[in-house]
């Protein structure tokens, strides 16, 4: 059993802001003295349901708590769906349906179990409490902070100085979600640090009603692979939780050499020690490439079988070795994340790589195609192209993807 202190290092590895240490080590230290694990509450709005390493930065570091013995609850705002999280938006969300809210739940659920230990998390939905409230219990709750208090969230104050309609039911998005910390009695609550206010507001509740208060964890943004954005969909620079062991082992080898670290830390499960160990290694002159490969292994190993890491292993060696494909090769502009093998054709017709879409798709059938070292079929016309994927044509004909 690691002590509080040690519990601490590993908790802390990666967090943007921690509210607050020292509560935390007294929370810990009494944990270890009861023996009795602390509550982790996680909220999840059910409007998203696809998740990427992006999201799975709040889950991965909770399932580095239940690692430490911890206990986490998920709770799928059902509830505080039929009003939507105001966050960051410069006008009210359209409420979800009870339909789409169960939808996208259910799809949460299969996607962060591939992260946390099933064993050691409870799954609850807010309106398990939140409809059992009555008119005067919810004026109650509003008694408890002030209209100032709620206008310093920087989205309400912005949209209130624009002339921006605020619905007051929108003033109790945070209140209910506060609520949700009560009804836990949870220790601590993570989440990004776009939920800041959220969070803190929890805390805020639960002194009012006279419980201990929940630590506050914020975690940082994920930029994607183009180094820039905040990881999306979207924006095509994403590494989905669900993709094949393959293109995910691809996609990580893609990472920025200036972000190696932070997705080790925010990616991963290492331990703060080897992590230090692995910026020591690149500060003394390590080859990025050579890092970036552990990354992957280390990476998709969280999320397939080792047989499966092995194939995309072997898959990305040979594809993408120098033997396989020539240093200097042209390279076809595509809009990842949409543009199929279909939609390049008229590209690679322009570039006289085949005559015609059928001379493709003849080469097809004949296993006269790749892409990065598989053989395609016509059966793969519709698949989606990502930057860097190589296709090669024939015998000795090769193109690189880029954005």
């Amino acid at each position: 059993m690691l002590t509080a202190k040690e519990q601490m290092r590993i908790i802390c590895k990666g967090v943007h802001t921690l509210v607050n240490q020292e509560e935390l080590l007294a929370k810990l230290e009494k944990s270890l003295e009861q023996n009795k694990p602390l509550t982790i509450k996680l909220g999840l709005d059910p409007s998203a349901p696809d998740i990427h390493l992006g999201h799975a930065v709040v889950l991965r570091k909770i399932k580095q708590m239940q690692d430490l013995g911890h206990r986490a609850v998920i709770i799928i705002g059902d509830f505080t769906g039929r009003i939507g999280d105001p966050t960051g938006k410069s006008k009210g969300r359209v409420a979800l349906t009870d339909e789409q809210v169960k939808e996208n739940a259910k799809t949460y659920c299969q996607q962060i179990f591939k992260v946390l230990d099933t064993e050691k998390t409870e799954v609850r939905f807010n309106s398990e409490w939140l409809s059992k409230l009555n008119f005067e219990d919810v004026i109650k709750l509003a008694a408890t902070t002030t209209v100032a208090r709620i206008l310093e969230r920087d989205d309400f104050q912005k949209r209130y100085e624009n002339q921006i309609p605020i619905g007051i039911h929108e003033f109790f998005y945070p209140l209910m979600q506060a609520y949700d910390s009560v009804e836990l009695k949870a220790d601590m609550e993570l989440g990004g640090t776009d939920q800041t206010f959220n969070i803190l507001m929890g805390r805020t509740l639960q002194k009012t009603l006279g419980q201990e208060q929940q630590i506050a964890i914020f975690m940082p943004i994920l930029e994607g692979l183009d180094g820039v954005e905040k990881m999306s969909k979207s924006l095509g620079n994403y590494i989905g939780v669900g993709e094949p062991a393959e293109v995910m082992f691809k996609k990580v080898m893609e990472v920025p050499d200036e972000l190696i670290i932070k997705y080790f830390e925010l990616t991963t499960d290492e331990h703060p020690d080897k992590i230090d160990k692995i910026k020591t290694e690149l500060d003394n002159g390590a080859n990025p490439k050579d890092i970036k490969y552990l990354l992957a292994k280390i990476i998709t190993s969280l999320y397939h079988s080792p047989e499966d890491v092995s194939k995309a292993v072997n898959y990305y060696d040979i594809a993408f070795s120098k033997k396989s494909i020539p240093d200097d090769i042209p390279e076809l502009l595509i809009e990842t994340g949409k543009d199929t093998i279909f939609d390049v054709i008229p590209k690679l017709m322009e570039m006289d790589f085949v005559k015609s879409r059928s001379e493709f798709i003849r080469l097809l059938t004949q296993d006269g195609v790749q892409l990065n070292g598989e053989k395609l079929t016509s059966c793969h016309t519709d698949r989606v192209l990502t930057c860097s994927d190589v296709m090669k044509i024939g015998k000795k004909r090769f193109v690189k993807l880029i954005k």
